[in-house]
């Protein structure tokens, strides 16, 4: 199976790569970046037609290298990620949270939602059914420290972040670029923590029919 990953952020690539190295090995990856999204998202603070054409454009690239599938990765960009999906539907074409917020929704209803992205903050929450209560958090910071290659720092901010989780049920990791501090983020906050690779890849193979993960 070749399942094409579209980024938004350089930092995504490394943590689904790994997911599906672990859970997955067999299938084939392709990785598409443009990292002026994210940029140009948070210049205009608001998703815009034009970013919804290139989007739809990313799209139809990765559809015609033979894709059987389509996972995006950026968090905020969900109505551009559903006009996709609504333009190659059968072909499976996953937001990167909805695996996530499958699994959250049925282990707790008070669910912490951290994030490095400030505008994920908005476009996320409404994803939840109404059912469950979406506690958000900025981990202020994190994202700036590693674009410059401060992981260290990344993980201590996103760590500090997670300790005003703590009266929530679990916390969901809403950046692929935040997955790797997930153990300390768990002990830090004594909460379980969901991270969006390892769901994103288990879905993909279910959907796929190549099993339901490891």
């Amino acid at each position: 199976m070749r399942i094409a990953l579209i980024h938004a952020l350089k930092h995504s690539i490394v943590p689904i790569e790994a997911s599906f190295a672990r859970l997955w090995p067999d299938a084939t990856l392709m990785n598409l970046l443009d990292d002026s999204l994210s940029a140009d998202l948070k210049r205009d603070g608001r998703l815009t037609d034009a970013m919804a054409e290139r989007f739809l454009s990313l799209g139809r690239y990765a559809a015609s290298t033979g894709a059987d599938a389509i996972l995006f990765t950026c968090s905020a960009f969900g109505p551009c990620i559903e006009a996709v999906a609504r333009a190659h539907a059968p072909m499976p074409v996953l937001k990167p949270n909805e695996a996530m917020i499958e699994q959250a929704v049925a282990k707790g209803r008070r669910i912490g939602l951290l994030s490095t992205f400030a505008p994920t903050l908005v476009s996320m929450p409404p994803e939840f059914p109404a059912s469950v209560e979406v506690v958000p958090k900025l981990a202020e910071g994190a994202l700036a420290a590693l674009d410059r290659g401060d992981r260290a720092g990344h993980d201590r901010l996103v760590v500090e972040a997670s300790r005003d989780l703590r009266g929530c049920d679990l916390i969901a990791l809403a950046q692929y670029s935040m997955a790797p501090a997930a153990e300390l983020v768990a002990a830090a906050s004594g909460r379980p923590v969901l991270t969006t690779p390892d769901s994103a890849v288990a879905k993909l193979k279910e959907l796929l029919g190549a099993g339901t993960g490891t």
